[in-house]
């Protein structure tokens, strides 16, 4: 009758000095945009149609680009005149681009991108964005991952998906030290996972003899108070996924990269190794940062997109033939766009409409949406969004998770067919 008075010592002094760890749930977000009606020239919502149709083995790898990547010098619009007289001092030449056609040519560091683009397999959303767009990163990132533009919204997009659907401590992982907010609920959120490809960098640093004592610690006891309950469930969780997710490290190498791939490589190098070894992981979280180019945006820029292009095209090899490889899609976001005129300083400020790209064997490639003009900008003389970014997410939702979009954004958005 000992182990639960010790048991509740114990988490009781956990409690005391980590319970904000534990919270269910981010912190609220600070945000002042008012909501909005879906906005977009795409087709009607086909309430039930996806969801019947998605497959139970797809994967989502939701992957954001921090710092507002410049979409006009990623997806060019070179036949437009007003790209080269806006741009002279950053503009890429026509003869270096990889040609996409329709007037438009990927960034000449994307090989990868245009292999997927000839094979049917990357789509390019353009014109992405949301009404009384902010220019600030944080809160502009915020009203991003929370699905929401009121700024009454603490939860991201999906993690409320994970309120309405979690069943495993397995089912969404976010790689790096924190959960990713767009996969924190109010009630359930991501498991984090180190960004190291060695398998006993995802396991407690302690002995076997620690491990076993404390997993007799985390076994369930009804007596315990609702509290205690909760911490001792977020423990046997954690071990249960860091068992899992060391197994799978172990049975399964990561990725080879032929250039240097930075960080990015190594999160990735982890999404392959868990969807190779089978893990019923339905989504990932990775991310890749840099892309605030005030200044020198031509090689910095070169250098992200590289290591984005051989990251992604190394992760996609690495996948192909397995269970799960087949059904993985990865979407690819930042908070915003740059403005059309470069600066002085051979950069772009920050902008607003941008592109989504969404890649992988289940997607519909081509372009959707329609591209902001580059000379009829709004009042602050930024791009003009066509395509409300809760249209992108509602067509994850159904053609990728299977789930309805509307309980999870709160109002219905046209959903966009490229998966």
């Amino acid at each position: 009758m000992a182990r639960p008075i010790e048991r509740r010592q114990f988490l009781a002094g956990a409690l005391s000095v980590g319970a904000v760890g534990l919270v269910k749930g981010p912190l609220p977000l600070a945000r002042t945009r008012p909501r909005a009606v879906p906005h977009g020239t795409t087709r009607p919502a086909t309430a039930g149609a996806a969801v019947a149709k998605a497959a139970a083995t797809r994967t989502l790898v939701l992957l954001t680009l921090y710092g507002g990547n410049d979409g006009l010098n990623t997806v060019v619009p070179y036949e437009d005149p007003a790209y080269n007289d806006n741009r002279g001092n950053i503009a890429i030449a026509p003869n270096k681009l990889l040609t996409l056609g329709s007037g438009y040519g990927l960034n000449p560091a994307m090989p990868g991108f245009k292999s997927a683009w000839d094979a049917g397999q990357l789509a390019i959303v353009q014109g992405v964005g949301y009404p009384e767009p902010n220019l600030s990163h944080f809160q502009s990132m915020d009203i991003w991952q929370s699905g929401s533009t009121s700024g009454d919204e603490a939860s991201g997009w999906l993690g409320r998906w994970l309120d309405r659907t979690g069943h495993s401590p397995l089912q969404a992982c976010s790689i790096g030290p924190t959960v990713l907010p767009a996969m924190a609920g109010n009630r359930r959120k991501a498991a984090a996972l180190q960004d190291s490809t060695y398998p006993g960098s995802q396991l407690p640093d302690a002995d076997a003899h620690f491990l076993s004592v404390y997993r007799e610690l985390e076994l369930p006891i009804s007596s315990d108070p609702p509290l205690v309950r909760g911490v001792a469930g977020s423990g046997a969780s954690m071990l249960e996924v860091s068992k899992t997710v060391s197994r799978a490290m172990t049975e399964e190498h990561p990725p080879v990269y032929p250039i240097d791939v930075g960080d990015l490589g190594t999160q990735l190098g982890i999404v392959s190794q868990l969807i190779r070894a089978n893990v019923p992981t339905q989504v990932f979280g990775v991310s890749q940062g840099g892309y605030d180019t005030h200044a020198g945006e031509v090689e910095i820029q070169t250098a992200n997109l590289r290591q984005l292009d051989g990251a992604l095209s190394a992760f996609f090899s690495s996948i192909a033939g397995s269970a799960r490889g087949a059904g993985t899609v990865v979407a690819i976001y930042s908070e915003f766009g740059r403005r059309v005129d470069s600066n002085a300083s051979g950069g772009s400020d920050h902008g607003t409409a941008n592109n989504v790209y969404v890649i992988g064997p289940p997607v519909k490639g081509g372009f959707y949406g329609e591209p902001s003009s580059l000379t009829k900008l709004d009042e602050n003389g930024n791009l003009i969004y066509s395509v409300d970014y809760r249209s992108v997410y509602a067509t994850l939702l159904e053609g990728v998770l299977g789930a309805e979009p509307k309980p999870v954004l709160g109002h219905t958005y046209p959903t966009l067919g490229f998966v």
